[in-house]
């Protein structure tokens, strides 16, 4: 399978829709179809089911798309790596991280390496935990920003920064002003969480089965800005980091739980060979961690 096959093929297969990837691909839907049957026939099996007008994935075209997933990603990485060679100077890194920290460890990270390093691209991607630490196995992203540690073989691993986390209550909230509480007063709170697969659900649901507490909770949401505001409006308490803005209407409590905080840290795949670029920005990273919480 050559590269531009890969493209089509994992564009199909991830939209599972013939006219969007047509358009993505900016190719003729018949032009689009006719390529995907030349591939089954030579393939000897069908990759999709359809169901009318759609398309879905069956077992074969899902073992398929795994293999021809990674081989895009090796050959974007080969391409990468032949550009690095011909201009070391000017190289691409990936970058993937949580959501919280698009508003300041990322942009700060990004512009303070290129002040020292010249036009390095960035190419940026943020989304859950689970989500760019797959990226990362995958060879989908070079780096990636995440909390708490991956517990996935096959990463590498430094700690950036910890922050403390803290009980988020509305102003008018009974706790507000409390000089501290813990996970195990908090059994009849309703709570406001991130949704599974995000690092600070994870954090919290290690917390509550510490303190032995089931959590009732009230709402889900994918971004703590969301979180913050829903307990803003009243509608519950939420675990949230120290160091996030805090608005007016909100208040914060101090949590003396062993375990509160949350270590911020660098992955990679152990295996890959990173770029020039990738390494110089990795030993920026972590040589600004140092500098500026030294442990």
């Amino acid at each position: 399978m050559l590269g531009a096959d890969l493209e089509w093929f994992t564009t199909l297969a991830e939209t599972e829709n013939v006219s969007a990837a047509a358009d993505r691909l900016h190719l003729a839907q018949p032009t689009l179809s006719r390529m995907l049957a030349r591939l089954e026939q030579r393939l000897g099996a069908p990759l999709f089911d359809r169901h009318g007008k759609r398309i879905r994935l069956n077992e074969y075209g899902r073992l398929y798309y795994e293999h021809a997933r990674r081989a895009r990603a090796e050959l974007h990485a080969g391409e990468q790596a032949l550009a690095d060679r011909i201009n070391p100077a000017k190289g691409v890194v990936r970058l993937s991280f949580l959501h919280s920290f698009g508003g300041r460890l990322a942009p700060r990270l990004i512009a303070e390496f290129r002040r020292g390093a010249g036009r390095v691209d960035f190419r940026l991607h943020q989304g859950a935990a689970e989500v760019i630490t797959r990226q990362v196995l995958d060879g989908e992203a070079d780096l990636a920003l995440v909390s708490p540690r991956p517990g996935e073989p096959g990463l590498g691993w430094r700690t950036l920064l910890n922050q403390p986390l803290v009980l988020a209550v509305p102003a008018d909230h009974r706790l507000a002003g409390q000089r501290h509480t813990r996970i195990g007063e908090l059994a009849d709170a309703e709570f406001i969480t991130m949704h599974p697969g995000f690092g600070m659900r994870r954090i919290f649901d290690e917390l509550c089965a510490a303190a032995g507490v089931r959590p009732r909770i009230a709402f889900e949401a994918s971004d703590l800005v969301t979180v913050r505001g829903l307990v803003a409006a009243g509608l519950g308490v939420a675990l949230v980091p120290e160091d996030e803005p805090i608005p007016p209407d909100l208040a914060v409590v101090p949590l003396a739980d062993a375990g509160a905080s949350r270590d911020v840290g660098l992955i990679w795949s152990a295996t890959a060979t990173p770029s020039e670029a990738v390494r110089r920005f990795r030993e920026f990273a972590v040589d600004r961690a140092a500098r500026r919480h030294p442990r």
